[in-house]
């Protein structure tokens, strides 16, 4: 399978208009049938992939997901993701901030979870609420303690851009490869999804009076995400605005994305010596004893 990756990514510089951008295609797949088939071969090579990144030692890899509520980044991680081998991954959800977190700068709890080396990282939700959910509702600022937090609201947004791009550059520059995705889901397909979580009783969990509430502020959100789509994409750290509303065309897309993602790498397996070459036959020796 192969899709075009392309027309989803945001390029460095450019101005993002949501409303430009869609949340639905046309389906990627003839069947069920080939959508699975589609999938598990993408998550069979990301299973090879993953392996070179653990044997080669030289890169790690963090994906970030951001979405609005019900846009499906559960069921992409879980989808996509479903392959590889838990020892050399680690999903990190980030609610909202601990007391102790809120003492620290706005990148510190998320730099805990970087992943090492070898390893894959998965951001569900990151350092990206900072400029998004606090944007909506610049209030937040007062539990951050940020100094002067409410006097020139414009410079503090333009400042979290400048620090979250620099430390993807840095972290670039050290062997750490990031993705983002933003999952554009339409409001219309989020009240189905939200009329489905309280019609089903084994959904009815994941629907709360909070999540209604934010569906009021839809427009300063997709603002928001506008903003720091168009602040934060960089050749180094891309992102990609994937379609959303039809999930199964959103985790094919992603897939993709990520199989990309390790084989842009350009891994192999570490090449053996002749020293350990000697080491090796010697150990076969003692073996055959």
């Amino acid at each position: 399978m192969h899709i075009d990756i392309e027309p989803f990514r945001v390029r460095e510089g450019e101005e993002v208009d949501l409303d430009k951008r869609p949340t639905r295609i046309d389906p990627l797949f003839a069947s069920k049938e080939q959508y699975r088939e589609l999938l598990a071969g993408q998550i069979a090579e990301l299973s090879e992939q993953q392996e070179l990144l653990y044997a080669s030692n030289a890169h790690a890899v963090l994906f970030i997901f951001q979405a609005m509520d019900a846009a499906g980044k559960d069921g992409a991680i879980k989808h996509v993701m479903s392959g590889i081998n838990p020892q050399g991954c680690q999903v990190t959800s980030f609610k909202h901030p601990s007391a102790t977190e809120l003492k620290h700068d706005f990148l510190w709890r998320t730099t805990r979870e970087l992943p090492e080396r070898g390893r894959i990282g998965i951001f569900n939700r990151s350092y990206y609420e900072e400029v998004l959910i606090v944007r909506v509702h610049p209030e937040i600022l007062r539990s951050e303690g940020v100094p002067n937090g409410h006097d020139d609201l414009e410079t503090i947004w333009k400042n979290r851009y400048r620090s979250i791009v620099e430390l993807e550059r840095h972290l670039h520059r050290n062997g750490t490869r990031i993705v983002k995705f933003f999952l554009h889901l339409s409001k219309d397909e989020q009240r189905k999804r939200f009329l489905d979580r309280i019609d089903e009783p084994s959904k009815n969990w994941k629907f709360s009076e909070g999540d209604l509430k934010e569906r009021e502020f839809w427009p300063d959100y997709m603002r928001a995400y506008e903003k720091c789509l168009s602040a934060t994409s960089a050749d180094h750290a891309p992102w990609y605005v994937v379609p959303a509303d039809g999930k199964k065309n959103a985790r094919l897309i992603v897939s993709e994305i990520v199989v990309e993602t390790m084989k842009a790498l350009k891994m192999k397996y570490p090449e053996t010596s002749p020293q350990r070459r000697r080491e090796l036959e010697s150990l076969r020796r003692q073996l055959a004893d």
